[in-house]
């Protein structure tokens, strides 16, 4: 018996065997990465990367390695087949963009918390007037500490979304 559990001859070859059409060995390096009942695995690397660079690429690893890369290629291959141009770069582009989108909604959730709670919370003013300016009010409350964690990046970003 074989150590990919085929016995010769008995049970089909692996699926880079079959689409290759060629006799699967005992020692196949597509064999454990590429089974049988997986066909469209292989086809799918085998039409973006070819058999022969996949061939050379898995023998150049060692095998704690090769599961990785396989899975890596099954990755590259199926987003090269949706688009052709720019691949992964495209669905980690698209990724970094809704990212910065989502980050500059935060800030302005944000914002909108700090400017919500100093209208709902009594701030005694540095003057003591309720017609204070508008840059002492302010300075005021630059100096006090925020009533949830941020870091100071953060906190200058929120303060100039106040107060600009």
């Amino acid at each position: 018996m074989k150590e990919s559990g085929r016995k010769q001859g008995a049970l089909s070859p692996c699926a880079a065997c079959k689409l290759l059409r060629r006799r699967c060995v005992q020692d196949c390096v597509f064999a454990p990465y590429f089974p049988a009942d997986q066909p469209q695995k292989f086809a799918i690397v085998h039409k973006v990367f070819g058999a022969s660079n996949v061939n050379k690429m898995l023998q150049e690893l060692p095998e704690q390695q090769r599961s990785d890369a396989v899975s890596s290629m099954v990755y590259e291959a199926n987003a090269r087949l949706r688009d052709p141009v720019y691949g992964c770069v495209g669905a980690i582009s698209s990724l970094q963009q809704q990212v910065d989108v989502l980050q500059n909604q935060l800030a302005q959730a944000r914002a909108e918390v700090v400017q919500i709670r100093m209208q709902t919370h009594q701030f005694p003013s540095a003057s003591g007037s309720a017609a204070a300016a508008g840059s002492s009010r302010g300075d005021s409350l630059r100096s006090r500490r925020p009533y949830f964690p941020l870091s100071e990046d953060d906190q200058a970003e929120v303060e100039d979304c106040l107060w600009t």
